[in-house]
């Protein structure tokens, strides 16, 4: 589980409570007129389902999920397995990786890493390994897209729901002691709408998103490997390639295994040329 999105959820809700009590109300006046609860999410899903396409609309409880799980994707891990691999290629050949590739779990690489077993020209690899990524992108973009629009249509539901309301009201303008009431349950409507679009809609488009760029930069993170076993680089630039996608406050953590490697590869050297 994400635990970003819990903790944001967690304590967006719980200062919501706290301000309501301290405002001398409760949380369960929220939910005292289910009315608007059922038009603010009917009238902006339903709006919102109108302008998507049906696809989009079907992978709607995948697009959920995928705010509130984490990436898995190590990429540390991935730098260590490329680097060995490169090692590998650049001592046995490229066909030596055909066994190794077997075993990657990892979809997106292992295609890749089969490719350059097969090979296949660099620049098709590249053409084909970025096309693949073109088209994660495109349909995260269709759910960013539709939380966004939802988030957009929620708010104007709300003061639909309150127009509404109003109306309702001016109809019990002889029966001045339930007028207090029916305000507060008109504008109710317009406090769902701004509830869900900025707590739920919003938020939710913008976490897909952040892991949309996240997985795309890992992606092109193993793009720039396979080229690189490809290219038949020394196992030292390829793991300096793929550490600069990493943050500085976790590239310094792998300087003394970059010593290693480097040890490591002035020993190949010695081995080969003696």
């Amino acid at each position: 589980m994400d635990i970003a999105t819990i903790s944001g959820l967690i304590l967006a809700l719980t200062t919501l409570t706290v301000v309501l009590i301290m405002d001398g109300g409760s949380p369960a006046e929220l939910f005292a007129h289910p009315s608007a609860i059922i038009l603010i999410f009917g009238g902006s899903l339903g709006a919102t389902i109108i302008t998507s396409p049906l696809q989009t609309v079907l992978k709607l409880p995948q697009y959920i999920l995928q705010a509130f799980t984490t990436n898995k994707f190590d990429a540390k891990e991935t730098i260590e397995l490329l680097t060995k691999m490169a090692d590998k290629a650049r001592r046995e050949g490229l066909l030596a990786l055909e066994d190794d590739s077997k075993k990657i779990t990892d979809k997106f690489l292992k295609k890749g890493i089969m490719m350059v077993v097969d090979g296949v020209d660099p620049e098709q690899v590249a053409a084909i390994m970025e096309t693949t990524i073109e088209q994660m992108r495109t349909r995260h973009k269709r759910g960013i897209g539709f939380f966004s629009a939802a988030g957009g249509y929620a708010p104007t539901f709300g003061i639909i729901g309150t127009v509404m309301g109003l109306i309702n009201v001016l109809k019990q303008l002889d029966n001045p002691s339930a007028l207090g009431e029916s305000i507060a349950a008109a504008f109710l409507a317009t406090l769902w709408g701004l509830l869900t679009a900025n707590l739920i809609y919003l938020p939710i488009g913008g976490k897909i998103k952040a892991k949309s760029e996240e997985e795309a930069r890992s992606r092109y993170m193993q793009l720039e490997g396979i080229l690189a076993i490809q290219a038949g680089e020394n196992p030292r630039i390829v793991r300096d390639k793929l550490t600069a996608f990493l943050p500085p406050s976790e590239v310094v953590g792998d300087q003394p295994e970059s010593g290693k490697a480097n040890a490591a590869d002035k020993k190949t050297a010695k081995v080969q040329a003696s």
